[in-house]
This record gives C-alpha cells, structure tokens and sequence, in this order.
C-alpha cells in the first residue's frame, strides 16, 4: 500500500449536506484535477478527499499496478484520514477501483458512483497514445509546444493531447520530465485493462452514469453488473462521450449530488 497524494476541500461545518466524506478516484493518465471541476461543483454539501493514485500525479511510484492494489491504497488513506465510511466517486480507471473497494470492502462504502465504465475486461485500445508518449524523450524538450507537435500524429485529438501532457513537468533546471510512471503503466497496462467480479455482491446503493455517445457501457454488461452490483441504477448524461464529466460538469454534478443525497427520482 501507498501513501496517496490527495488534496481536502468541502463543507465542514455543521450544516454541511452530508457528513459522509466523498472520495474522488480519477482515471488512467490522469491526476486529482481532472475531478476538479466536479470537487468544485459538490463542495457545498460534501467533504470532499481528492487522490492522486499510483503512478499518477503527485502519488508515489510502485513496479506493480492493479486492482486490489489500488483498492488497498484508498483504503490506507481513508485509515490514515479517519474515515470509517465514504462515498466514493470514480471515473474510468478510477471507477474500477471504486468497484473493487466496494466488493473487497464492502463495508467501508457507503455509496458508489461509477462515471463511464463497466466492472468487464476491456480490449487494449491505448495503443497509439502508449507509443506516442513512450516514443518522446521528456528531457530532450524545449518546450511543451514540442511535445505536442510530437505527440499529434499518435493523438490527433487536442483535448487528447492538453489531457495527456498535463503529465510533463518542468524542473528547476529547466528540463521536462514525466510527472506519472509511464514504464510502470506500459508493464501493468493489461491489469488495468481488467474487470472485476466477486462472489459475494456488493448490495449498496450504486449509479453508473454513462455518456450518451460513450460505448463504453453496453447492453451486454447489464448481466455481469446487475450480479455483482444489484442495487444498481444508471443514468445517461445525452450528448458526451467518455469524458462526461469535464463535457457537462453541471449536469453531471447535479446527477451526483442527487444520488448521494437521496434526491433521485428512481
């Protein structure tokens, strides 16, 4: 287990919406600011504990990568923060590892949102990204906007590429470097590529939200989630691919917010 790198903000005072801290798991690539938007949008009601996880962000770097290795992480913060039980919201990669705290430590959720992803093993298809970003030299950059002429021709996307190189860092020296462990992501690249599943389900309250353009959460899941998470429900966010919560981050919050304070509808 690793010491995450996390960040506090919320509501602590006495009026606060919900006195179950919520936890905000980010996905592969990314960092605790890519949830940022949304720790913003809920802090009135919500104690919030954004992490970094391993091998991303701030968080230190480990060789090995996986599910119960990163469930043990959240779980040693939330040890280390006091934090008995917790709402946990996770996006992609971050998802995954809310689903396997729920299922290995049921009892320190109290509920779980899953943004855009599916407890099922997925086909690799970070192919491109993964060579590009190994393909650059960080240290042999003059600047930012090199890397991102280098990188283009592997994400053609300019949302993919300001997403990915969010990553690079400047030292005092002047000389770049990459902030997440690129090596240890490439040789775990197929565990994080993984599912989940269970014998014993997790009961409590769970809500996928998927982007309405995203294919990511298909029909042919709903068995293998209606078994391993059967109190749970789904709402689809019209109009957003994969990154749902930076597309509409309102809406988004507002779906959230509604679940977590019992205000849904459903």
């Amino acid at each position: 287990m690793l010491q995450l790198h996390h960040r506090v903000q919320g509501n602590t005072q006495e009026n606060a919406g919900d006195k179950t801290p919520l936890v905000l798991i980010h996905g592969l690539f990314g960092s605790m600011e890519n949830l940022g938007g949304i720790a913003r949008l809920l802090a009135d009601n919500f104690v919030i504990h954004s992490l970094d996880m391993r091998n991303h962000g701030r968080s230190p770097h480990a060789q090995m990568m996986d599910y119960s290795l990163m469930a043990a992480d959240v779980i040693r913060y939330m040890d280390n923060a006091g934090i008995a039980k917790a709402h946990l919201l996770g996006h992609s990669m971050g998802g995954k590892t809310a689903m396997q705290i729920a299922l290995e430590y049921p009892q320190r959720v109290e509920k779980l949102i899953v943004a855009d992803i599916a407890p099922v093993a997925y086909p690799p298809h970070h192919k491109d990204i993964l060579k590009g970003l190994t393909a650059l030299d960080p240290a042999s950059l003059s600047s930012r906007q090199e890397a991102d002429e280098l990188v283009k021709p592997y994400a053609p996307e300019l949302p993919v590429r300001q997403f990915l190189l969010k990553n690079l860092q400047k030292g005092v020296d002047g000389r770049f470097s990459w902030r997440m462990n690129l090596p240890a992501i490439q040789q775990n690249y197929m565990n994080i590529m993984a599912g989940q599943d269970s014998q014993q389900p997790f009961s409590g309250p769970v809500l996928f939200v998927k982007g309405g353009n995203s294919d990511y959460i298909q029909p042919k899941h709903r068995e293998h989630i209606a078994r391993l998470f059967p109190a749970a429900g789904l709402r689809v966010i019209p109009h957003t691919g994969h990154w749902l919560h930076a597309e509409k981050p309102d809406l988004f919050a507002r779906v959230a917010e509604r679940f977590l304070m019992n205000e849904d509808s459903e």
